[in-house]
Order: C-alpha cells, then structure tokens, then sequence
C-alpha cells in the first residue's frame, strides 16, 4: 500500500477555491473519498471558457452570404474560373491475336465556360456568390475515347449589370438575355493517339489538360427602366408607385423609407407594359455623396425619361425642381435635359392648392401634373402623358435602327 502523501500548499488552495464556488459539488461526500476527476475538470473548463469570452472583443461582424441575400446589392467583386481541360490518356490497344494493335489513348474533355446571363426576374446582385469555379473536363480513356466536356455554367444576374475588369467595362447586359463569357473553359489534353506518325508508330506522348480562365470582375448594377421617379425624401414617391402600378413599396411618414430601387410595373391596352422605378430620395449634395449618394444616383442613368415628384404642400415647391436638376447635370452633365414631366404631389392637402399657381407660373412652358397619390386625382392625366413619353421613345430607337427596350 502506497502510503498517502500531504498535498501541496498550492494544491489544497485550488480545491479550498473549488470548494467556495461550487459547494453544490461537494454536498454528500464523505471524508476519504476521492473527487470525481471527471467534474473537477468540467468545472475548470467552464471558468477557462467563460473568462476567454469575456476576453473577446466586441466588434460587428460582417454579413454572411446568408443574410446578405435579404438586402439589396448593386455592387459585387466575383472571382470566376473556367473548369479545367480532362487530360489525355497514353495507353496502347490490347486484343487477343492482334500483337501490335497500335496507340489508342482519347483526348481529355474542354472545360466548361462561366457566362453570365441577364434576368429579367433576378433584382439584385444579392443572390450573386463571391467566386464561381466552372465544370473540369473528364480525362480520355482508352479505345480512343474522348473524355466528356465540362457543362456550361451560367450565372444569372439582374438586367442592367455593368460588368467591369480592372476599371474598364466589358460589357453591357442591358437587355433580357444578354450573355457574356466571363471566364473561359481550358483546352482537353491530348492522347498518345494524336500524336501517332509514320515516323512514330508507337508514341506514348500524351498532354495534361489546361487550366481555365481566371478572372476578378466587378459587377454593378443600374436599374433599368423606362421611367424613373426623383425627388426628395417624403416627397411621395412610393405611394405614387403604387397608385399606378403593381408595386408594393414600404410607405411611411418618416424620411428615407425606400432604401432601395423598386420597379413597377403599369400595364396599358394591346398587352403594353411600362417600367417605372421609384429611386430612393435625394438631398443637396448628393453628388458629392451626402445621404444616400452617388450609390443611387448611378440608377438614374439607364432611364429613358424622368419624373420629377415635388412636394407640392412645402413652401416654394419650384425651388425643389431647381435643386433636383442641379444634383443631376452635376452627377452628370446631360441628365437633367432627358424628356421629363413634373408631378406635384400631395394635392389633396389645402395649401397645396394654394402653391399651385405659383409653381407653375414659376416653371413657365413645363408641363405641371398636379395630382394626389393618396386620393387617385388627376392619376388618368400621368398615365397617359407617361403613354406619350414612351411612344416617343419606341419611335426614336427605331428611327436609329436600334430594338426598343420592353419589359
């Protein structure tokens, strides 16, 4: 029998301090009884994990892909590479009673290419992943079999996506169906098969297939439509879009409600449809990326006429035309001038009427549509100017030879 040993000095204080913050483990035990190393152990880890997460620091995390896809994205950076080319097979033929059956290694499969394709019911860039790997080509096999191609992998994205390499533009996918190849496939290997010469009778040369194409690109997103709604924050917008479409924006009384582009959608006799987005607000400034900034001013562009909405119940409603334009032609020179119609909102509200005579005498030969988003007034009158707006458009794109775009 080993005789027992005192314990350290060190050691009864940890089991006195074990002892003073569990006691509930040592209620029952008897003297001469040992102490589970089982719960020791669970109790020291405990202490170790909870002071190691009170060491961590505090900061927020970044989105997860996951969660990413619940917001609205117009800018993504995608790493594509085409799938790898299959490798070629060197073997040579066997068969019974055919001694020098010769080479007959197959070439290796191309790899497959990523191509983008626009969609006309993909929204955002959300549901764009951050690096796409394309379909490798299978290796060549005997009896002069190629390997099988790598599959096509297509990536949808909405319409209107600028995608961009290196600060140059690439291309355009404007219209629903547009492609472009972002990465390419590599070449297959090739077998001693191909390689068979008169001079060569039995090679045993063979390739290994090439690796795909690897790019970064740049996706960017400029809602396309035919006409966009611009003014300032609680100016109506939303509520105007939905008035006049199927469109179901967010509505409230506070400023910045839409944090992103909707596009609605107003359907006309003969099975016509016109595109209206509603573009979050603008304040002074923002083409120097005050508020929400360049990052929607850029969905302006693609817009083939604009509304300008005022709100018609503030004092001196002609000052917020002036201010609307100017942010354009500064963000870019040329956008102010597009054909356009000044929509004075919020009509159903008593001063509102009142400051109709002084906006348009202020505004002079522009066409002025006083309406009332909330109580449908004088809604016939836009739609039907928005009618002629895009009448007009058809006319002229196929005046120059070029396809109108349709929703």
């Amino acid at each position: 029998m080993i005789p027992a040993r005192p314990l350290p000095e060190r050691s009864c204080t940890v089991l006195k301090s074990l002892m003073k913050w569990a006691p509930s483990t040592w209620t029952g035990l008897e003297p001469g009884r040992l102490l589970p190393l089982q719960g020791s152990s669970r109790l020291l880890s405990v202490g170790c994990a909870d002071h190691t997460k009170h060491q961590e620091p505090s900061g927020k995390k970044p989105l997860s892909e996951k969660k990413l896809k619940r917001h609205f994205v117009d800018h993504r950076r995608v790493l594509v590479r085409g799938g790898n080319g299959g490798s070629g097979m060197s073997c040579f033929h066997s068969e019974p009673r055919k001694e020098f059956g010769g080479p007959d290694g197959g070439d290796g499969g191309n790899g497959g290419h990523v191509i983008l394709r626009a969609d006309q019911q993909i929204k955002s860039l959300s549901s764009v992943l951050s690096q796409y790997r394309g379909f490798s080509g299978e290796d060549g096999s005997r009896k002069n079999c190629s390997g099988r191609g790598g599959a096509v992998l297509y990536v949808q994205v909405p319409v209107g996506t600028l995608v961009k390499e290196g600060g140059e533009i690439v291309a355009d996918l404007s219209h629903p169906g547009d492609e472009y190849v972002a990465a390419l496939g590599g070449a297959g290997g090739k077998g001693n098969r191909f390689f068979l010469a008169n001079d060569n009778r039995a090679p045993i040369t063979c390739t290994p297939g090439q690796p795909g194409q690897e790019r970064v690109l740049y996706l960017e997103l400029k809602t396309v439509a035919h006409a966009g709604m611009v003014g300032f924050p609680n100016a109506g917008k939303s509520s105007l879009l939905r008035a006049i479409s199927n469109a179901k924006p967010t509505v409230a009384s506070y400023p910045f409600t839409t944090l992103k582009p909707h596009v609605g959608i107003v359907p006309y006799a003969g099975h016509q449809q016109l595109a209206v987005a509603d573009i979050p607000g603008i304040i002074r400034g923002a083409h120097q990326n005050k508020g929400l900034g360049l990052g929607f001013l850029r969905h302006i562009e693609r817009c083939r006429f604009l509304l300008f909405v005022v709100d018609l119940s503030l004092p001196e409603p002609w000052t917020q035309v002036d201010d609307l334009k100017y942010e354009l032609e500064k963000y870019e020179e040329g956008l102010s001038e597009r054909a356009h119609v000044i929509v004075a909102n919020k009509l159903d509200l008593p001063q509102a009427r009142a400051h109709l005579p002084q906006l348009q005498a202020r505004l002079g030969l522009a066409e002025v549509i006083a309406l009332s988003a909330l109580t449908g007034e004088n809604l016939e009158q836009l739609l039907l100017r928005l009618k002629v707006l895009h009448d007009s458009y058809v006319e002229a794109e196929l005046g120059q030879g070029r396809q109108p775009f349709s929703w």
